[in-house]
């Protein structure tokens, strides 16, 4: 598995992507550390800049959070626990039947499954657990929610790559050939100001390549839109994303 395989949408915007990402719930880690035979070791692929790892760290001796793209391993939040090391999730370097749960939070859909799969199952110990994490479309509260999807669905729908459908699904229409754990459903909550909202969609690898066709930043028209009806900037408003897993058991014997 070479590097020419990693699809990086996400390298050149690393430092805003550690800074306006949403984080997750603490029930999200609960749930993961009662699906895991033990709390030894976790690696979490395609971490990005930290979101899920150090959460994880509260809960397991040792987090392994690997990503692709070195700009977001430099960017990513230092914690006790938390090894990060630029990889491929196809390839850990970690050594066999040494990990007690694999998760790719936001992630999986750009991977090489098979060959991570098989990845997992190596590295797994009996028992293992693994867990593909997505959230999907966030929702803000009240009627200024009807900017945001209309953003979504049609501003941006010309740029979204074809991966993004499997985030919108909830990974359901992914391969996934392990004997499942049901996991229910969750909601990532937070409270944000105009400016940490537009600072999130920025983020999105739909907005970067808008703005490379149109020349432009779409999210700066947004912004106005949203601005006219937000009231004080700095006021607070509830944003959410539906979150879902699908976990399973790497072995299931």
């Amino acid at each position: 598995m070479t590097s020419a395989t990693f699809k990086d949408h996400f390298s050149s915007g690393s430092a805003g992507y550690a800074a306006y990402r949403p984080g997750y719930p603490l029930e999200l880690i609960d749930e993961l550390t009662s699906i895991s035979p033990g709390t030894g070791r976790v690696l979490d692929c395609g971490c990005g800049t930290g979101q899920l790892s150090v959460l994880l760290a509260e809960r397991f001796d040792e987090v392994v959070a690997t990503d692709a793209s070195a700009a977001q391993i430099a960017d990513a939040e230092p914690r006790e626990g938390v090894i990060y090391r630029t990889a491929l999730a196809e390839d850990s370097g970690l050594p066999d039947a040494s990990v007690d749960l694999v998760t790719v939070a936001q992630a999986a859909h750009w991977l090489d499954l098979d060959t991570f799969y098989a990845e997992a199952r190596r590295i797994a110990r009996p028992q293992a657990a693994i867990a593909l994490i997505t959230y999907g479309v966030l929702h803000l509260e009240g009627e200024l929610d009807r900017h945001l999807q209309a953003f979504y669905y049609q501003t941006l729908a010309p740029y979204w790559p074809p991966e993004r459908r499997h985030v919108e699904s909830g990974y359901r229409e992914l391969p996934f050939p392990f004997a499942p754990i049901e996991i229910p459903p969750q909601v990532i909550e937070m409270h944000w100001t105009l400016a940490q909202l537009v600072g999130y969609l920025n983020t999105w690898s739909a907005v970067k390549a808008a703005q490379q066709a149109q020349g432009i930043n779409p999210v700066d028209v947004l912004a106005q839109a949203l601005g006219e009806e937000w009231g004080d900037a700095a006021t607070r408003r509830r944003v959410t994303w539906p979150l879902t897993v699908r976990a399973g058991r790497i072995h299931d014997h």
